[in-house]
């Protein structure tokens, strides 16, 4: 079966839903018993067994209680929101703005001694420049129609980005050369951004590697943007949602997508020569 990023989401809610199935079984009582002492119909019965409807803290409670199990409840409902956690919609995250995003990293960051940064597109939010960083996240409001706090939430981002200079991280990105040319706001946010890469990719904690849009044969095709935090948890991020992938067979698919990855692009000098090209273009 191909890999999906949503399938480590899925997992953690097919594991809960198999801890109601279970305990409904354990119980001795019927699908069609349950939802009558629930107080609910028996086709919500079967969403909720089947992991097609995630299940409320009081649909659990109704649950374990109708199963005389009502001291397992807590549990679960940690164990359903956890795996709810695992596929966030970015809508629903950044409903009351972008800034309270970026600061729901801080914490991971802090915690974080070794960080992998793929980007097929973008430059890496920790490399980012203000203008660069307003810009995109102005654009993401308007898409996604939630408030355009763009500014702070950038003052924000660069807040946040200043782990780059601390003791104790590591920090390894890849990004493509096409990521270079990509314009984000006028023409004085990108000639900014790219001068900074120059200046923060010669930093001791930092390697930046660019893969060159000329690379022949190459061994793997351009992925979804990833962040791997350490070997144990891995941060998707898509158009409509960021997905968390905790599970050890599909972390060490990315671990190794990243080798691969890594082993294409181009350092040192040769990635300067790439960006000092594209300063050159945009004149």
């Amino acid at each position: 079966m191909p890999y999906s990023p949503y399938s480590s989401a899925q997992a953690a809610r097919e594991r809960v839903a198999q801890r109601l199935k279970d305990l409904r079984a354990d119980a001795g009582i019927t699908g069609t018993e349950l939802a009558v002492r629930c107080g609910w119909t028996h086709p919500k019965t079967s969403r909720l067994e089947n992991a097609r409807t995630p299940p409320t803290p009081d649909d659990i409670r109704r649950w374990c209680a109708a199963c005389g199990a009502g001291d397992q409840a807590p549990d679960l409902i940690a164990q359903s929101r956890d795996a709810e956690s695992q596929y966030v919609e970015w809508q629903r995250k950044v409903r009351s703005g972008l800034k309270r995003l970026q600061d729901s990293y801080v914490e991971l960051y802090q915690a974080t001694e070794l960080f992998r940064i793929y980007s097929p597109a973008l430059v890496p939010g920790l490399l980012q420049t203000e203008g660069y960083a307003r810009a995109l996240l102005s654009a993401n409001a308007h898409l996604l129609d939630v408030p355009d706090d763009a500014e702070a939430a950038a003052a924000a981002r660069l807040e946040r980005s200043k782990i780059i200079h601390e003791p104790g991280h590591r920090f390894v990105m890849v990004i493509e050369e096409g990521v270079l040319y990509y314009q984000l706001g006028d023409f004085d946010a990108m000639a900014a951004q790219l001068g900074h890469l120059l200046t923060v990719g010669a930093l001791p904690s930092v390697s930046l590697g660019i893969i060159p849009t000329a690379t022949r044969e190459r061994t793997l095709w351009p992925q979804e943007l990833f962040h791997v935090y350490d070997d144990t948890l891995v941060s998707v991020e898509l158009l409509s949602a960021r997905v968390r992938v905790t599970q050890p067979s599909e972390t060490g698919l990315y671990l190794k997508a990243f080798e691969e990855l890594r082993s294409m692009a181009v350092y040192g000098a040769d990635a300067r020569a790439l960006i000092a090209r594209a300063i050159e273009s945009l004149r």
